[in-house]
């Protein structure tokens, strides 16, 4: 099945009929597929780092504006929020109106609000300008997919998403050093401010090289309910999750939201039954590896998200590494993804999606695995070794699972896939660390008093042990101030034994579902709507 895509040469109104991919290539810089990877990896690359600069800047901006844990906390979650709700709608308003432009403005929206956050001068802008990052955010990144599958003919379309893949692993695991060097050195507004530049670089690169690819029977309408629907499930979703840790698994608002997520997504697939144009044909499920792409998606950001979320713990506060030294030490994971993931482009182009996937995963899983068996006198060469099996582990997923994705998809739905491949990553971390999470809290609470008792440490009354409970599961030893050196090296014993208790039973839970995630794999094959991305240009 081949779809046909008209392209905007000439400005509004003028178009001409794209050619295939063994066409003769075109000259010029416009629509040059390398340098059009270049210029959407410049866009990504600001999201992809904003995802974990900002933690380390939260203690400074808690500082300098007096800002609560709470606020803190809405830092982090307004911008998660604002981005995972709308990925689909904005993948959607890329298919209706061009990936070039919800890109450019996307680029210039996220580097706009990060100067708004700079500028600002309380916690509260703070928060309103984080929700136009994720808004904006939310446009450039299926842009930037759509762009690619767009421009790039099949047989180059998994280098490039390698490369594409590449830039968001380095940018992610890179945030924590790059934060950690602008806030001790500069301050934490230069956190936002460097996002400035980088949008403006890829702004012009934006105008300059990328090319206008549209279906010629993209949707002319907005499916207005549907995008309601949707959006409101998945904000109730995403927030029962986030808000999971704090009310409770057994609370009852806890539960309202996920009910009322179920019921929105119930609401939203019947409505997309009847609707001319929907938002998300659902026969694009009916495609199983499309489906299976999504899913592994979601399997692999839960191994992986969740369980990386517990080692920066263990790094800072049972090793006691600064920030700093902390993103040094996920360098193998961060190398590995590098290298790993235009190889994994080459291997999937070659071999097709299965066996990467289902090795990607089984590395996944044995790294999960080896993470298990940390201790708090674990050497930085052993940790070295489980977190480039990550890496090498992550790479062929993240390559592999986007092209089934995107490839699976019809060219005129490439922007609502690009949304689908982005959303399922992030509710699979938001599911990784809420699920990992539990089990991390239930192992704590049901190991502290008893390992507190048997180190012939002071009784603690309910309330203190709860308290102290809390702090064990970031690896904090609850140690109160004047306690003698004596009875603080046993508490911080305890604290650190019971949190890597609770964190290698998080391990093994992500390695069981990265192995189930093996088998998912074996339900992908290669892209059947690959060849219907342009080949115009100079490969």
């Amino acid at each position: 099945m081949t779809s046909h895509t008209t392209i905007d040469t000439t400005g509004p109104g003028g178009k001409v009929p794209a050619t295939p991919s063994d066409a003769t290539p075109g000259k010029g810089l416009r629509g040059h597929p390398w340098l059009t990877l270049i210029t959407v990896a410049v866009g990504v690359m600001m999201v992809a780092l904003d995802g974990t600069i900002v933690a380390i800047a939260n203690p400074a901006i808690g500082k300098d504006l007096g800002a609560s844990w709470s606020d803190l906390q809405w830092i982090t979650n307004a911008y998660f929020l604002a981005l995972a709700v709308s990925l689909i709608t904005a993948g959607k308003l890329g298919d209706r109106f061009g990936h070039r432009q919800t890109f450019l403005i996307g680029v210039a929206g996220f580097a706009a609000s990060s100067a708004a956050i700079g500028l600002s001068k309380g916690i509260t802008a703070v928060i309103v300008f984080r929700v136009f990052q994720g808004l904006f955010g939310a446009l450039l990144m299926p842009a930037a997919l759509g762009l690619l599958r767009a421009t790039f003919p099949a047989e180059k379309l998994n280098m490039a998403i390698g490369i594409w893949g590449m830039v968001i692993g380095a940018s992610t695991a890179g945030g924590p050093i790059l934060g950690g060097v602008l806030v001790e050195h500069v301050n934490w507004q230069s956190v936002f401010f460097i996002n400035v530049p980088v949008g403006i670089l890829a702004v012009v690169l934006g105008v300059l090289i990328l090319l206008d690819h549209r279906a010629e029977n993209a949707p002319r309408s907005f499916d207005l309910l549907g995008i309601f629907l949707l959006s409101a499930a998945m904000f109730c979703l995403v927030w029962a999750l986030i808000k999971a840790p704090e009310w409770g698994w057994g609370d009852l608002q806890t539960w309202a939201f996920i009910v009322a997520s179920v019921v929105g997504f119930g609401l939203f697939a019947v409505w997309e039954t009847k609707v001319k144009e929907p938002l998300i044909p659902l026969g694009l499920f009916r495609s199983v590896p499309l489906s299976a792409g999504v899913v592994l998606m979601v399997l692999m950001a839960i191994a992986f998200m969740g369980g990386l979320f517990f080692v920066t713990f263990y790094l800072q506060n049972v090793h006691g590494m600064s920030p700093i030294d902390a993103g040094l030490h996920l360098l193998p994971l961060t190398g590995m993804m590098i290298v790993g993931s235009p190889l994994a482009g080459v291997m999937i182009t070659k071999f097709g999606p299965r066996i990467p996937l289902a090795g990607g995963m089984a590395f996944t899983a044995i790294a999960m695995y080896g993470m298990s068996t940390l201790d708090a006198h674990t050497g930085s060469g052993v940790m070295s070794v489980w977190f480039a099996l990550l890496g090498l582990g992550l790479a062929p997923v993240m390559v592999g699972a986007t092209e089934v994705i995107v490839g699976n998809a019809p060219m005129e739905l490439s922007g609502v896939a690009g949304g689908l491949q982005q959303a399922a990553m992030q509710i699979g971390g938001s599911l990784g660390t809420a699920v990992l999470g539990a089990v991390m809290a239930s192992k704590v609470d049901n190991e502290f008093a008893g390992n507190w008792a048997d180190a012939g440490l002071p009784p603690l009354t309910p309330a203190q042990s709860e308290q102290a409970a809390l702090a064990v599961q970031q690896g904090v030893a609850p140690v109160p101030e004047g306690t003698p050196e004596q009875i603080a090296a046993k508490i911080t014993e305890v604290a650190h034994t019971t949190f890597i208790d609770g964190m290698s039973l998080a391990s093994l839970t992500a390695a069981g579902v990265a192995a189930v995630a093996v088998f998912v794999a074996f339900l992908t094959k290669r892209g059947e709507n690959a060849e219907a991305g342009a080949g115009t240009a100079h490969i």
